[in-house]
């Protein structure tokens, strides 16, 4: 059986509501209004294996020095604590920047290194886009599994205790389910081995898309906002005046240079025209 948990926390977008997704996850806008880092709290369940995934959105300019220093405060945790598993960053003709990075941590530090990843992006006048966390109930389905397991070995103790003084023909028959039962218990075991492993160790993923923060629960929002509109548009006037003047000054300068050549021209005709009078 397997149970999937999953809370979404904190999308810091201006005047933005996501709807419930289909598969399973929830999404909550404005569910915590926080001065720093936003907490995403999760509710004790042992034997639950989390995986937690953050997208951000900061300036292209600054997504490889904040990936650069989250890669490095897992390194600083040590191998034994924090590995990272993946790593990607993209740069597109339009300067655009994608990027991904994929941790596995002790699961006692992932909750308090996602929040520390968040507040690295929010120094470099970045914001959250969205905050999850799915889970899976690791602890039942090893029961379950352990069941399937422990059947299998009693079924195949029970066929060896069968086939002492059969025939050939039962005896074979006996081999054939004593392999099936054999199998199970073997499948069973290498599954609960790769469900202990999903509780030892909890995916954490950073993924980073270019782009201006929207201080959306900023009380200063909308003059701040106002403020990056004008720089905006005073840097594309700029740019627009300086490109037109890049086209329109060469012909500019040619037709005045032949201008003064003709004025000139004309005036070294005429005198000598009155000379010649």
């Amino acid at each position: 059986m397997r149970a999937t948990v999953s809370i979404l926390a904190l999308i810091f977008v201006a005047g933005c509501s996501n709807p419930a997704r289909d598969d399973g996850t929830t999404t909550a806008d404005d569910a915590t209004t926080v001065d720093s880092a936003p907490g995403v709290d999760v509710t004790a369940a042992p034997g639950v294996a989390f995986q937690y995934h953050y997208g951000f959105r900061l300036p292209a300019e600054r997504i490889a020095a904040v990936q650069e220093a989250h890669a490095a405060a897992c390194e600083r945790l040590g191998v034994n604590r924090c590995r990272i598993t993946a790593m990607r960053y993209s740069r597109d003709a339009d300067n655009d920047v994608d990027a991904r990075l994929g941790f596995l941590l002790a699961p006692e530090l992932a909750r308090a290194f996602g929040r520390d990843g968040i507040r690295a992006v929010e120094a470099a006048e970045g914001m959250v886009l969205d905050a999850q966390i799915t889970g899976e109930d690791a602890g039942a389905k090893i029961g379950q599994l352990t069941r399937t397991r422990d059947a299998a070995t009693a079924d195949t103790r029970t066929i060896d205790a069968r086939s002492i003084g059969t025939g050939r023909e039962a005896r074979a028959e006996l081999e054939r389910q004593r392999a099936s039962a054999t199998d199970a218990a073997r499948t069973a075991q290498a599954a609960i081995a790769e469900q202990r492993a999903s509780l030892a160790a909890t995916p954490v993923v950073f993924d980073y898309r270019a782009g201006q923060a929207i201080r959306s629960f900023d009380p200063a929002s909308p003059l701040t906002h106002a403020a990056d509109l004008a720089v905006t548009s005073a840097r594309w006037t700029l740019g627009t005046v300086l490109a037109a003047l890049g086209v329109g000054l060469p012909p500019l300068a040619v037709a005045l240079l032949g201008l003064w050549l003709w004025a000139r021209g004309r005036r070294l005709w005429e005198r000598r025209m009155a000379h010649g009078a």
